[in-house]
């Protein structure tokens, strides 16, 4: 297969998967979506040893001018863009998460140890035009094998475009989907904004059943945005939707702008256990990343 990066600025019908089953919501008010939904942007993944560069920024170091800040959650790993943290293999984008003294230790908090890589879309200027890939409202999706292991926080999310004009959590973070490394059978969909932010965000989170759990294999991880309306799946199935009155009490609805994508893979830190060094290697596999605006 060739690689595919799709970055679509023109109308292109295709059929998505079924309408998502309702079942885990009983709201009156759920619509199933159109069948038909116009794809805006695709990365398959299919080949090559690293990320597209037109599309994918892998961030470096341990945050914004390193130590303080950080990445704001007192993560232990150190991002980086070589190749045992990310790159391209078997028809996958595979994130890392690596210790240089695994398996007996010691993995220490960001004395560069532990490594492991992060990747936005976030759009910026490259070779005359715009690179990265940024959208208002839609369907966000991947299909992700998330590793386990306590200490893991493997992450898809997106944050407003205007972060650097008005800073987290003014701008707006979607946590498409975030695993905190306690139970591999349980998953988060949640939002933050300027009152619910933090420990105080707003969101909703699935278990798997029958002893299965989310680093058994892929799912496809969702949100569908609407004005107003943040609807979150699992393989298609709804568990969760958050509506803007639901944050009226606490903060503006700032999900009214264009939001760029994330993927990482972070170790340690708020809200997630502190990590052994049994857990490494660790991997984060994503067959593919698809966005689409709905039809008209």
């Amino acid at each position: 297969m060739t690689r595919t990066v799709t970055i679509l600025y023109t109308l292109a019908l295709i059929t998505a998967v079924g309408p998502p089953n309702t079942g885990c919501d009983s709201s009156s008010d759920i619509v199933d979506p159109p069948a038909q939904w116009v794809l805006t942007m695709s990365d398959e993944f299919d080949s090559g040893s690293s990320p597209s560069a037109e599309l994918w920024t892998i961030e470096t170091g341990y945050g914004p001018e390193d130590i303080p800040p950080g990445w704001g959650n007192d993560e232990w790993q150190e991002y980086t863009a070589s190749p045992d943290n990310v790159r391209i293999e078997d028809g996958n984008l595979v994130i890392t998460a690596q210790c240089a003294n695994a398996p007996s230790g010691p993995c220490s908090k960001r004395d560069g140890s532990i490594t492991s890589a992060r990747l936005v879309t976030k759009v910026y200027d490259c070779d005359g035009g715009k690179c990265g890939f940024e959208q208002e409202r839609g369907r966000f999706e991947a299909r992700i094998k998330i590793p386990e292991g306590e200490g893991l926080w493997p992450a898809f999310w997106m944050l407003g475009a205007n972060i650097d004009e008005v800073p987290w959590p003014g701008c707006g973070e979607i946590d498409v989907v975030e695993n905190f490394g306690r139970d591999k059978a349980v998953v988060k969909g949640s939002l933050h904004g300027p009152g619910y932010s933090g420990g105080a965000s707003v969101g909703g989170s699935v278990e798997l059943s029958g002893g299965e759990t989310f680093a058994d294999d892929f799912h496809v991880f969702a949100v569908e945005w609407d004005p107003g309306r943040m609807t979150f799946l699992v393989d298609d199935e709804v568990y969760h939707i958050i509506r803007s009155a639901e944050v009226s009490g606490r903060g503006d609805w700032v999900f009214n702008n264009e939001f760029f994508m994330l993927l990482n893979l972070a170790v340690g830190g708020a809200p997630v256990p502190n990590p052994p060094s049994s857990i490494f290697p660790a991997e984060m596999l994503i067959d593919y990343v698809r966005v689409f605006e709905r039809a008209q």
